[in-house]
């Protein structure tokens, strides 16, 4: 008899769109396959449709902020129902910038040079630390957002105007700008599935060229590196995946440039639409869309 899974999706993140997208996508092929399937948001009802529909499994569906940063895996852990993914500690550990840098560094694995800006010091201040520490442009994005929601590439000219705009964060991330290749590598498990290489028609891989059609950005997989270089960034993924302690499918986001691997961010929860990277990756190492998620049903029941 095939499960019956409550699927997660929505949410109040500003990637409640995605969500959306990726939760519906998940049902179809879940419905499609025989399953017996319920949406739910994660709101005051959750409860009530958890009770009354009664799921074998939980598959969250959720992106940003209280989707993947440890908030509803809190939440879940109270049903005692298995849930897809990583579990909090993980999940908040990945979703905060700042820590999982550290972490990374930590664990002599590189990543761009960064500093955090909170709005309480002198943006004159900024310049001469930037300019101490590396060089413009920088990088400026939040310390806990995902799907590249408000990161921005910034000269000296504009950084103050950026810095403005994102303000009502509180604290943010000011990053090394590296340029090179883009290259995104998913980990399914204790599995190196494999990497895709990105060529965005914009100036990088930003929210547009990850979910805009029209964005145009060119998919290479396989990715065009010598074996040696393929295999020392599998592992340096599949290393990430491992330290923060992810569970689940991860999907970790790269830059190449002048022979160094630079790990920019893991993602917990990779998006599962027809324009997402893991679903593209498994299905070139032969696994399809119904098999990486019945993969991750399975997956949530083991042992966190």
């Amino acid at each position: 008899m095939k499960k019956k899974v409550l699927i997660l999706s929505g949410g109040i993140s500003k990637e409640r769109i995605i969500s959306l997208d990726t939760g519906l996508q998940v049902s179809k092929e879940l419905k499609k396959n025989g399953y017996k399937v319920k949406i739910s948001e994660p709101d005051n009802n959750l409860e009530k449709n958890i009770k009354n529909f009664k799921p074998s499994v939980i598959f969250n569906a959720l992106h940003g902020q209280f989707g993947e940063d440890g908030y509803i895996q809190s939440v879940l852990e109270r049903f005692k129902i298995p849930y897809t993914h990583s579990g909090v500690i993980a999940s908040s550990i990945a979703m905060d910038k700042e820590i999982s840098k550290k972490i990374f560094l930590k664990n002599k694995i590189k990543t761009p040079k960064f500093f955090t800006y909170t709005y309480d010091e002198p943006t004159s201040r900024i310049v001469k630390k930037i300019n101490k520490k590396f060089k413009f442009p920088v990088v400026v994005k939040p310390i806990n957002e995902g799907s590249s929601v408000n990161v921005f590439i910034t000269d000296k000219k504009n950084l103050i105007k950026i810095l403005y705009r994102l303000q009502n964060y509180k604290k943010v991330l000011i990053e090394q700008f590296i340029a090179g290749r883009e290259i995104q590598v998913a980990i399914m498990g204790d599995k190196k599935l494999g990497a895709i290489e990105l060529k965005p028609k914009r100036k990088f891989y930003d929210y547009r060229a990850k979910y805009d059609t029209k964005a145009k950005t060119q998919h290479i997989i396989p990715v065009d590196i010598p074996k040696s270089q393929f295999k020392k960034l599998m592992n340096i993924a599949h290393k990430a995946h491992k330290i923060i302690g992810c569970k689940g499918v991860t999907r970790s986001d790269f830059k190449f440039f002048k022979g160094n691997f630079y790990l920019l961010e893991i993602n917990t929860q990779p998006g599962m639409t027809k324009l997402s990277l893991v679903p593209e990756i498994a299905l070139h190492k032969g696994i399809s869309f119904i098999k990486l998620i019945e993969w991750m049903l399975k997956d949530a029941s083991t042992k966190k």
